[in-house]
């Protein structure tokens, strides 16, 4: 189990428990997240675990998560709230999938996508 604090500053983050749990995957990542809040839990993220050959889809890709954002932001953006704030944090979410998609292809070309090969 992995307390996650890193997003608490205003009075909604600070009510909003992230936790995250492993399913014993190599590498030590959380395969899924809890989102709570005064006990009800709000949102449950399960990532996927398991190479796609052995186990099939069973859950979210990072990039699938940043892009949500990046979307949620985009429409900010496009109303009342923009501001300069919401476009940098577009742009680093952007870099993010960047780079995240270079580690893909460069997996990809390296014929070890969907397996544990480094």
């Amino acid at each position: 189990m992995n307390e996650v604090i890193s997003h608490k500053l205003n009075d909604l983050n600070q009510a909003l428990s992230i936790v995250g749990h492993n399913k014993e995957e190599p590498g030590g990542a959380c395969t899924q997240y809890k989102i709570a809040a005064k006990g009800q839990t709000f949102c449950v993220l399960e990532f996927q675990h398991g190479t796609i050959p052995d186990v099939g889809i069973n859950g979210l890709s990072n990039e699938a998560l940043i892009a949500v954002v990046i979307d949620r932001l985009q429409g900010f953006n496009k109303g009342p709230y923009a501001c300069r704030e919401n476009s940098l944090a577009i742009t680093k979410l952007e870099e993010a999938m960047h780079w995240l998609h270079h580690r893909t292809w460069n997996r990809m070309s390296r014929g070890v996508e969907g397996t544990y090969q480094k």
